[in-house]
């Protein structure tokens, strides 16, 4: 086999430089690339340190859980799974093994990081449990608004008035996470207690009664770190590539 053959199809042989032709025609070179440099980055990093080392026991629980998540539990399921991925299990546990120890690396990186973003916008990461009342016209809003002060029920204003399908839920919107909502919003939340009336909020030519019912913890925990992570280590890998030339040898 010419060392140039990436792989074959029937008899006939592609070549890398062929293989990266098909990418780019088809406009997917751009991600290929995006994910050999990535993983460029990460080793060349990984290669100096020597202190991330996974425990065993943690390798064989994501093999549990993997394994689990995916049926693959019946050893033949499994082992049929392997083989149709090209993999003996020492090839498979390996790349579970490198993928923990990226994640320690990703969360040794990123660590101070999420901690100071956290921190510095924590009232963008605080979820909040909202009713509302939407009609399309500001004077009704109004009109409605001074009923509410004037004692009116809520929840009775909301089936008789409001235009949104949770007006059967008596215009409950759940929880919400406040830096995902749009600026009038947020705008409307700033120092508002539960129990407060706000608005009429206008957004997207409707105008809004809001009831905040309850703002619930946030913690740099779960969810909230695991994004933070992602979103500074994608940061990372790509100031490590900053003054790098790359070169892509396929004319």
């Amino acid at each position: 086999m010419a060392v140039e053959n990436f792989l074959t199809i029937d008899d006939r042989e592609i070549s890398l430089r062929q293989a990266l032709g098909y990418l780019r025609a088809s406009g997917d070179l751009q991600q290929f690339m995006t994910r050999i440099l990535r993983q460029y980055a990460i080793e060349q990093e990984l290669e100096s340190r020597t202190d991330l080392e996974v425990e065993p026991s943690r390798i064989e629980q994501a093999i549990v859980d993997f394994r689990l998540k995916n049926n693959l539990v019946p050893a033949e399921s499994f082992d049929k799974w392997l083989q149709g991925q090209g993999l003996t299990y020492t090839t498979f546990r390996e790349q579970v093994t490198a993928g923990l120890k990226i994640e320690l690396f990703k969360q040794d990186v990123t660590a101070a990081k999420c901690e100071e973003f956290f921190n510095k916008n924590e009232a963008m990461f605080q979820q909040v449990v909202l009713s509302r009342i939407v009609v399309a016209d500001a004077a009704k809003a109004a009109d409605l608004k001074r009923d509410l002060d004037l004692g009116a029920s809520f929840e009775k204003l909301v089936k008789e008035h409001s235009t949104t399908s949770d007006r059967v839920f008596n215009g409950m919107m759940g929880a919400v996470t406040v830096g995902q909502l749009p600026e009038p919003l947020r705008v409307a939340l700033d120092g508002a207690e539960p129990g407060d009336i706000l608005g009429p909020v206008e957004f997207e030519r409707r105008y809004s009664l809001l009831r905040l019912e309850q703002r619930l913890p946030v913690s740099l925990e779960g969810q909230v770190k695991q994004n933070l992570q992602n979103q500074f280590f994608e940061q990372w890998w790509q100031q490590q590539l900053k003054d790098k030339t790359v070169k892509l040898q396929i004319e």
